[in-house]
């Protein structure tokens, strides 16, 4: 009897990097960022300087990927 073993890691949490599986709320990132309120991630996106948002309906959502990738842009900036 052959019993094939999993890979030691599963490749989703690979390309996730710890990622949350659902799009994130301004709610959660205020949170995740500690700001003062909500108002500010609405003013990010107003100014055009925050993370990208999507609508789906008269929701605000944001992709993990794209609030990490704005998040790494920000770094590289600073570092320039």
């Amino acid at each position: 009897m052959t019993t094939t073993r999993a890979p030691a890691t599963d490749p989703r949490t690979t390309l996730r990097a710890g990622l949350p599986d659902r799009y994130l709320t301004p709610e959660d990132l205020a949170a995740m960022f500690s700001l003062p309120s909500v108002e500010t991630v609405y003013a990010w996106r107003k100014k055009r300087i925050g993370p990208p948002a999507i609508r789906i309906g008269k929701h605000l959502r944001y992709d993990p990927a794209a609030v990490r990738e704005w998040v790494d842009s920000l770094s590289t900036d600073e570092a320039a």
